[in-house]
């Protein structure tokens, strides 16, 4: 069986992310990091999809071109495909799950399909890619290689500081229904609370943009929590506008914690403290993967990558009466 880059990563001692940067971005790793992952890719045989192969051809599908979190991911997929001259195709499903399902359909005539956060159920998804060799970013899905963002860490991290300011009461803001990776937030959220014996009210669902965020805001102020960790920083940051119209302003009444680390919230007012995801590496890592899938190369166990918390001006300890 022909070696993959999971097999190289682990004879080199490095993460699958690491490994994969030796190979399409050699110049972010120090030389001899690089020169360990080379030479445990000629141990084992390992052919680079990137180097001496034919153009490929393959889909991007992602929910919503809009949001600059996808924004930012097709950079880095672009960024990567760049290397080997692979050229990619984009499909905007605009939170539409026929409009999802439509473009599955089209993008299995290409060499290959990376799925960036579908909203299809698991089972509709593996039916419709069927033999089409695909990636899936930021969702899991049995039998479909995927790279996964961390909803471990980072939002616990939240909570941990959350708590340490004094929080005893705290809100999500729920992202769309049916997405995977708020469901997986609000989990890991749900037992941060519990070891800490915080209150958690859960928020109903909006979009996950600014606008949804505004919708949120007077859910949010009834509630009483004193912090509201929202499903991503446009939700944050349309959460932060609306309390401020309902006469509450962020972080003296209400803390705000935002999940991606776009841009926009280490530029707003005030800063808006955010978990960091590694989109650009799930990009450049869901390119590789893909490329040794269309290869025929076997692509084994989901790659998870790490979050952080990144803490800025939008918390603060709680207002006490």
């Amino acid at each position: 069986m022909a070696a993959t880059l999971t097999d190289v990563a682990k004879r080199a001692g490095v993460s699958i992310a690491t490994a994969s940067r030796a190979f399409g971005e050699p110049d972010r790793l120090a030389p001899t990091t690089r020169e360990r992952v080379l030479e445990a890719a000629a141990d084992l045989g390992y052919a680079n999809p990137q180097a001496g192969t034919a153009t490929r051809t393959f889909g991007v599908i992602v929910p919503d071109v809009a949001n600059p979190v996808y924004g930012k991911l097709l950079k880095a997929i672009q960024g990567q495909a760049w290397h080997g001259r692979h050229r990619i195709v984009l499909f905007d499903a605009d939170e539409d799950l026929r409009r999802e399902r439509e473009q599955i359909e089209q993008a299995r005539k290409l060499d290959g399909i990376l799925l960036c956060s579908p909203r299809l159920p698991d089972a509709d998804v593996t039916a419709l890619i069927g033999g089409t060799p695909s990636v899936v970013v930021n969702r899991q899905i049995d039998g479909i290689p995927s790279v996964l963002m961390d909803a471990e860490h980072g939002p616990a991290q939240a909570i941990e500081h959350l708590f340490a300011l004094g929080h005893e009461h705290i809100a999500y803001a729920s992202g769309p229904r049916g997405s995977w990776a708020d469901a997986r937030r609000y989990d890991t959220i749900e037992r941060a609370c519990d070891r800490h014996g915080i209150r958690l009210t859960r928020l109903s669902h909006h979009e996950a943009s600014i606008q949804g965020g505004r919708a949120a805001a007077a859910l949010a102020a009834a509630s009483g929590a004193t912090a509201v960790v929202a499903y991503n920083d446009l939700v944050a940051i349309g959460l932060e506008a609306g309390l401020l119209d309902l006469g509450l302003t962020c972080p003296d009444d209400v803390s705000l914690v935002g999940i991606d680390d776009i841009d926009l919230a280490g530029a707003v007012t005030p800063g808006l403290t955010t978990v960091q995801m590694p989109i650009e590496r799930s990009g450049a890592l869901g390119v590789d993967l893909l490329l040794q899938a269309i290869a025929g190369a076997v692509v084994g166990e989901a790659a998870t990558l790490s979050s952080q918390l990144i803490v800025r001006a939008s918390t603060a300890a709680p207002r006490r009466a």
